[in-house]
């Protein structure tokens, strides 16, 4: 018997809606980081990119559990000697909430050229509304992530 591996021909995609609203960051960046990767199929192989498009909305009404939106910190960098600014999570959400959902989910796929073309198949929303109806997406339900 052979390993299967899969072909192009072989991935079938899917488009999946998640409504943010009252969900925990972390758990809800973890399954969408999963269905991002494919790791959700029986085809899965780590080499190729099998994952399917998520659409998120909502962004801005996250949850981040216990004191963790003014306690922990974004970094980012200039690329220049003293380039580092810092900011709570509370004031990045208030500034672009979008772009930190964005960056939270994919901090959780590879580092490599696979992980930013997986990162092409995620759209984040701050609000409710999202121009991919023609798509007809479902609805994913993330288990064990809270509504608050």
């Amino acid at each position: 018997m052979t390993t299967f591996s899969p072909t192009p021909n072989d991935i079938d995609r899917q488009w999946y809606v998640v409504d943010a609203e009252g969900l925990t960051l972390g758990r809800m960046a973890t399954e969408i980081a999963r269905i991002l990767r494919g790791k959700h199929k029986p085809t899965f192989a780590p080499h190729m990119d099998m994952g399917d498009h998520v659409i998120v909305v909502n962004a801005e009404k996250i949850v981040l559990t216990s004191n963790k939106a003014d306690q922990k910190m974004v970094y980012s960098h200039s690329g220049y000697p003293g380039g580092l600014t810092e900011r709570t999570y509370a004031e990045s959400m208030a500034r672009k909430p979008a772009d930190t959902v964005r960056n939270s989910i994919t901090g959780m796929l590879p580092k490599n050229r696979l992980g930013r073309q997986m990162a092409t198949k995620l759209k984040v929303y701050a609000g409710p509304t999202h121009p991919h109806a023609a798509q007809s997406p479902e609805v994913l339900v993330i288990p064990g992530a809270r509504r608050s």
